[in-house]
């Protein structure tokens, strides 16, 4: 329906309103969905009647259509069928659960079974979850708060909630100017308004009915949107999504459409709404809504995508070359000055070889340029020092695993052209768009380290942009090609994430950007048309035609606060303007092109001041400010006619394409000096120069750094694992795990004393089974390990913030589906190819402490890692939600094992944190360590909370009031001081009375109650330090890994070494020692004699003892013929007795 149809319904309900039609009303905005009454539905939930509530829900939303819509229905028949519970009208509640709930049954058969056994209660609020249910009125209050907030948050009600601010009976004025039917009465009236305008124009635009018609000036410029327009109402506040109830936690809060792009947006709506999965959503029990607050607006340093392509194609009309050249030189009228800070200066002039066709300065090294040119080639130039760094020729890297339309392109015609080329924000990778289908990423780790990082078979035809950038700190490729879509992929794994279609056109441009914490892409395609998107599945948010219709590139000032385009015509008439974003108009439109550009124009920004254009063989510039032009520079002549530009991040240098396959690089007074300071200095010098030493790529490089510091010492290696990395085990999350399906251990045999026993050494690979989880993510190192509960799935968290998720399917090797080292399992990810990442803060994730849970039902897992905490849909990889931001930071999570909604934080500011996800509230805050939080556990006999600190403290705390019961510190050996940053982890014995203590100098035993510790083992000097340890499923063995790579394995009511496993039966010879160890360990759900370890490389290995053996070693004869699977009540530490050989390492 057209805007002004649209407009006509909006009189008529106010026509109807005023004529007291109220039921008739109430039926036009049903029926038409355009504006939906609020109070109207208030006064019918307050009523009760649900029946007229659904039918007038379903004018605007059905119950699949989102989850906020799903929620809506789920929470008024939940109401209806507890109000025939509280009646005793069971009839008619088995009714509605029949015809009304059992739909939710899909998402949430637990849930489902749950509203199902209320029946069998005399009264429902035997129920936990429903004990304060009050009387029906009180009932129907309360969920109304929720229904309001849910509907302001669903992206179907977004234009919907406002009725426009009307004159008093405005149908009538215009009928009233006419004596026709209705139809003709509003023509009528506003061709009679048009009549009467102080400058009528011919073929008016009539945009609305709502005011009065009359002609705009006659500059050029574009109407105002209607952003300010009273019928697409107020922008909804960002609202709190409600939690899910009893069986996980808060959905994410939707964030408004940003107020600037509110103009452009005429069907804008919230950010991102991911279906309901698994019963997200919907719950039992009452709750209430948070709302989350935006932060404020954020401007990234620098525009990363203000070069944009013009490489040569086949397609013509995309890629012009210059036309009907003559000989005359075209005159230039008298310049002014040059102000003294414009790059005009040629200070180099550098031969590429061929063509150059895009350029880009690195973020931070600015004297560094890198290049694309029209036959494929890449170069990378230290400019200050006239050397040319790395020249690489094009070459698909994997011609196997491209496209069957590319390698036809390919062989029918290989010249291939370079469209752009642009350095990521960070300046760690660097991403090349091709004339052909391709997208190369590399990764720089400076000087001549150029590496292949990522192809990307991204478009049918060529890609014709490329941008980066951040959405939810997550880098990200952008790409736009002749396919008229747009598409954006997983800066570290190549996976598409999204793809937006609905241009008509192939997609020239993109330019990504952010605003009041809101990312968005703005694109322009062939046709003229500028869209712009949000990063979800809910279509364009623009539909407009920048100037000249065709070729049109955009670019934000170095501040972000101001949007320019720059395009050219088919007929060659260029323009660059200025946009005011909060009306989607042409706000300046800078003179100074000739009538007929012999090209596409390129333009760039230089910081917040200029504009500058290669036009007609010169460098044009523009205070931005003033839309007259302010000069323009020859750079000493041999100019194409369209040259191509780009200003390092300061400003002080430009680049400048030349004739002769030549780059001339202008410079100011600051420019030229920074030149200088290279001019003398070799490349190995420059390069080798802390002060200019690039950041080393994390993706690809942080493994061996990280290697390299553990290799310093035993110390240094533990201090960097202890501040990157703590470890997480299955056990240390606070979840209580069934051991309903744990197996039976092997029975362990007598020990015959006149035996000598020996300790188990497996030095070789076929002493053991194990199996290096396959990979095909780039991750540097594992921070956090973990079973699911199920025993049929690995999860990790590496320390760059990525999730990994291993699956075992049943097969005919693995009849039970679970988890083993006899059969590889799947990297899995959903189809949709999403990864489970992080937030991250601003500083490198590799520096940040990682955590997470896991729900007891597999459903969610909760994870940091040094950002907010994320909550993440298992079966989706979706994120659920964020919550509490920096500082302080999480540094340990776990679950308390009665209530999933209940949640220990532990923070980097050595507090914890109790914090309740149904009502998201704090409940309390624990204060009692001096350092980090590094270890958390629940006992749910005791009703207890264990905690650990980097203060090699251990604290217990009561569940119930969450007061200190007891503090002891830990008994470090005299001699083996700890790291200032070493961690301290506890897990409670499957006892639930003693707990496990595991610490870069010892593995102990505590009785809780006491706090006593019962038993001690502690590694031999000069051992390697531990790393992590874990109980197995039964609390019968301890594995403990070691920062030499050893695996131990002990006798858990002990603590005595029974088998070690060397380095040598499970890592490559090639591979050095200790620069890959284990990070982390855990243990199997159900099968005692399995457990996994996560490297320092990014690996994880499965371990399982020979088929033949069933376990791992054999006991040591027991301490004073005891063998007691609880620890004995006499401390002992290992190596002191015994066999010494065995227990010291």
């Amino acid at each position: 329906m057209s805007s002004l149809s649209r407009e006509l319904v909006f009189l008529i309900l106010q026509f109807l309103d005023e004529e007291k039609f109220k039921e008739t009303v109430h039926k036009l905005e049903q029926e038409s969905g355009f504006y939906f009454n609020m109070k109207y539905f208030e006064d019918e939930v307050h009523n009760g009647n649900w029946d007229e509530v659904e039918k007038y829900l379903s004018g605007f939303t059905k119950v699949d259509d989102n989850r906020y819509s799903m929620k809506i229905f789920f929470e008024i028949r939940k109401q209806k069928y507890l109000e025939a519970l509280d009646k005793h009208d069971r009839s008619k509640a088995v009714d509605i659960l029949v015809k009304d709930l059992k739909v939710f049954a899909t998402f949430n058969e637990e849930l489902f079974k749950e509203i199902t056994q209320l029946l069998t209660l005399e009264n429902f609020r035997e129920n936990e979850q429903l004990s304060k249910y009050g009387d029906t009125k009180s009932a129907r209050a309360i969920m109304l708060v929720e229904l309001k907030k849910l509907i302001e948050a669903n992206p179907l009600f977004r234009d919907k909630l406002q009725f426009p601010n009307l004159k008093n009976s405005r149908l009538r004025t215009l009928i009233n100017q006419s004596d026709k039917n209705l139809i003709f009465h509003v023509n009528f009236s506003l061709n009679w308004q048009h009549q009467l305008c102080k400058n009528p124009r011919p073929n008016p635009d009539i945009k609305t009915l709502f005011v009065d018609h009359s002609c705009g000036q006659p500059n050029g410029a574009r109407a105002p949107s209607p952003a300010n327009n009273p019928l697409l109402g107020a922008l909804p506040k960002a609202g709190g999504f409600p939690p899910l109830g009893a069986h996980g936690p808060f959905q994410p809060t939707p964030a408004a459409v940003p107020a600037p792009l509110a103009g452009w947006m005429s069907n804008a709506s919230a950010v991102s709404h991911p279906a309901v999965s698994g019963g997200a959503g919907i719950g039992l029990g009452a709750s209430s809504i948070p709302v989350a607050a935006l932060k404020h607006p954020r401007t990234p340093p620098s525009n990363p995508s203000v070069d944009y392509p013009s490489g040569d194609s086949d397609h013509v009309a995309k890629r012009t070359r210059p036309m009907g050249l003559s000989d005359e030189v075209a005159s230039h009228g008298p310049a002014f000055n040059a102000p003294d800070d414009l790059p005009k200066t040629v200070a180099r002039s550098l031969n590429q070889g061929s063509s150059p066709m895009s350029m880009d300065f690195h973020p931070a090294q600015q004297t560094l340029l890198l290049v694309g040119t029209n036959v494929g080639d890449i170069g990378l130039w230290e400019v200050g020092s006239r050397e040319r760094l790395v020249l690489r020729n094009f070459k698909v890297w994997d011609l196997s695993a491209c496209s069957m339309p590319l390698q036809a392109a390919l062989v029918k015609d290989p010249a291939v052209s370079v469209n752009r080329v642009i350095w990521s924000p960070d300046g760690n990778l660097f991403g090349v768009a091709y004339s052909r289908h391709i997208v190369q990423i590399y990764s720089y780790h400076g000087g001549e380290d150029v590496r292949q990082h990522l192809e990307i078979d991204a478009h049918v035809g060529g890609v014709n942009d490329l941008a980066f950038s951040t959405p939810n700190k997550q880098l990200c490729v952008i790409t736009c090609g002749d396919d008229k879509t747009i598409k954006v992929w997983d800066a570290g794994t190549g996976a598409k994430q999204y793809t937006f279609e609905g241009h008509e056109a192939p997609v020239y441009s993109v330019c990504p950007h952010y605003k009041e914490n809101i990312q968005f892409i703005f694109s322009t395609a062939l046709d003229g048309k500028i869209k712009a998107w949000l990063y979800d599945n809910l279509g364009s948010r623009v539909d407009y035609e920048a100037p000249g219709r065709w070729c049109t590139t955009m670019a934000y000032s170095a501040d972000g606060t101001r949007l320019f385009s720059c395009g050219t015509s088919k007929d060659g008439e260029s323009y660059i303007v200025e946009w005011n974003e909060s009306e989607g108009a042409v706000k300046k439109h800078y003179q100074g092109f000739r009538k007929r550009s012999l090209g596409v124009v390129q333009f760039d920004t230089m910081k917040n001041r200029y504009l500058a254009a290669g036009d007609e063989f010169v460098i044009k510039f523009w205070d931005m400010d003033n839309v007259q032009l302010l000069t323009s520079i020859e750079a000493d002549g041999g100019l194409p006619a369209s040259p191509r530009i780009r200003f390092n991040k300061d400003g002080t240098l430009l680049a400048v394409s030349a004739n002769d396959n030549v780059i001339k690089v202008l410079a100011n007074t600051d420019g030229t000096r920074l030149l200088r300071t290279f001019e003398n200095l070799s490349y190995d010098t420059s390069r080798t120069s802390e002060a200019t030493k690039p950041a080393i790529n994390p993706i690809s490089a942080a493994a061996a750094a990280a290697a390299a510091a553990a290799a310093t010492s035993s110390t240094a290696g533990l201090t960097d694992r202890g501040g990157a990395s703590v470890g997480g085990i299955s056990g240390m999350n606070g979840d209580a795990r069934s051991l309903g399906d744990v197996k039976p251990r092997i029975t362990e045999e007598s020990n015959d004393k006149s035996k000598i026993w020996k300790l188990t050494e497996i030095n070789e690979p076929a002493q053991c089974r194990s199996l290096r989880l396959p990979e095909n993510l780039r991750v540097t190192k594992i921070s956090r390990l973990i079973y699911t509960n199920s025993g049929n799935a690995i999860l990790a968290l590496a320390s760059n913030a990525i999730h990994l998720l291993w699956k075992w399917q049943r097969s005919d090797r693995n009849s039970t589906g679970k988890a083993t080292a006899g059969v590889a399992p799947q990297l899995w990810q959903p189809s949709s190819g999403i990864l489970m990442t992080n937030d991250v803060t601003d500083t490198n994730p590799e520096e940040s402490v990682s955590c997470f849970a896991l729900s007891k039902n597999d459903s969610y897992v909760m994870s940091a890692s040094g950002g907010k905490i994320s909550l993440f849909n298992m079966m989706t990889f979706k994120t659920m939600t964020t919550f509490m931001p920096p500082p302080p930071a999480a540094t340990f999570l776990a679950f308390h094992p009665q209530d999933n909604n209940i949640i220990a934080i532990g923070m980097d500011d050595s507090t914890i944190q109790i914090y309740n996800v149904r009502v998201d509230e704090v409940k309390s805050k624990l204060k009692g360590h001096s350092k980090r939080i590094t270890g958390l556990a629940f006992s749910h006999v005791l009703n207890v909370l264990v905690s650990s600190g980097a203060d090699a403290q251990i604290c217990v705390w009561s569940s119930d009031g969450w007061e200190k019961q007891k503090t002891r510190l830990l008994q470090v050996p005299a001699g083996r001081p700890a790291t200032a940053q070493s961690d301290t982890r506890v897990q409670f014995h499957q006892d639930q009375i003693h707990f496990l203590v595991v610490h870069e100098t010892q593995l102990a035993i505590y009785e809780t109650t006491k706090l006593e510790c019962v038993k001690q083992w502690l590694p031999r000097e000069p051992s390697a330090p531990i790393s992590h340890a874990t109980f197995s499923c039964d609390s019968q063995l301890v594995y403990a890994s070691f920062l030499d790579a050893t695996v131990c394995v002990f006798t858990a009511a002990n603590l005595r070494l029974r088998c070690r496993i060397n380095p040598s039966a499970y890592l490559p010879a090639n591979v050095s020692v200790p620069n890959v160890h284990p990070l982390v360990i855990a243990a199997h759900p159900q099968e005692p004699n399995q457990f996994a370890i996560g490297l320092s490389d990014g690996g994880v290995h499965v371990f399982e003892p020979v088929e033949s053996e069933g376990k791992w070693g054999v006991p040591p004869p027991a301490e004073n013929g005891s063998a007691s699977s609880v620890p004995a009540s006499t401390p002992s530490v290992g190596g002191a007795s015994g066999s010494e050989q065995a227990q010291q390492r």
